[in-house]
């Protein structure tokens, strides 16, 4: 079963990026055939299988012969990854396919545009104070540090969108995890930021997207959060 919901996750992964390219141009993922963004050939299936067709095409589009970004297999992989690993752990809950999946749409996208689209996070918000209500007063300090981040910094230092993703982490995640999540959000934006300048690829002005290290705090957070906060007080 595990095997089978990482097979299951290669075709959701594929579907992600679908979404994903196409949130952008504002254009239906439901509907609407599958085309190369380059030359605007539409694909056939055998252009469409998860990974394989990459592997096959070696990277490159079928008809105009341009690269294919390492994206798409990129996405697939890990979206196949992280499915076995839910199964693996919970069993089948479509609540945490279904969060976890948004968060990789967000992670995703805010790395290609710096922004997180609220045709994701609203959804995600919305469907999570249904299971997650008993942790609403925690969504609402999360919101209220990050919004003050955000005003006193004019949006310098995060976006108005890592906000109301920090209202849903502080839903998913609840007391203390919420502290764990956001702390290794920050340790790892930080020594990332810190390896890109010293590698000269961003300046100390130059703009990061912040939802993906969010979301790695809370994926962290999430699984082993507990473990974590156990690990640290025993060091006192």
């Amino acid at each position: 079963m595990t095997i089978l919901f990482f097979i299951l996750g290669l075709f959701i992964g594929s579907f992600l990026n679908c979404l994903i390219c196409r949130l952008k141009d504002k254009k239906s993922f439901l509907f609407g055939r599958s085309c190369c963004p380059k030359c605007g050939h539409e694909l056939t299936w055998l252009d469409l299988v998860p990974v394989l067709s990459f592997v096959f095409l070696k990277g490159k589009c079928r008809y105009c012969s341009e690269k294919i970004s390492w994206q798409y297999p990129l996405t697939e992989i890990a979206t196949g990854l992280l499915y076995a690993f839910l199964y693996w752990n919970y069993g089948f809950n479509l609540f945490l396919i279904f969060v976890f999946s948004c968060l990789l749409v967000i992670f995703v996208y805010d790395l290609k545009h710096f922004i997180i689209p609220d045709e994701i996070i609203f959804p995600l918000i919305i469907i999570s104070l249904i299971f997650l209500y008993g942790n609403f007063f925690v969504a609402i300090g999360t919101t209220f540090a990050f919004f003050l981040l955000y005003f006193f910094s004019k949006g310098k230092w995060l976006g108005f969108g890592d906000v109301k993703l920090a209202f849903f982490l502080g839903l998913f995640l609840g007391w203390p995890n919420i502290l764990v999540g956001l702390f290794l959000s920050f340790v790892i934006g930080a020594i990332i930021g810190i390896g890109l300048i010293i590698l000269k690829k961003k300046g100390i002005k130059s703009e990061v997207p912040f939802a993906p290290f969010l979301v790695l705090g809370a994926f962290i957070a999430f699984f082993w959060g507990q473990e974590i906060i156990f690990w640290y007080l025993n060091l006192l």
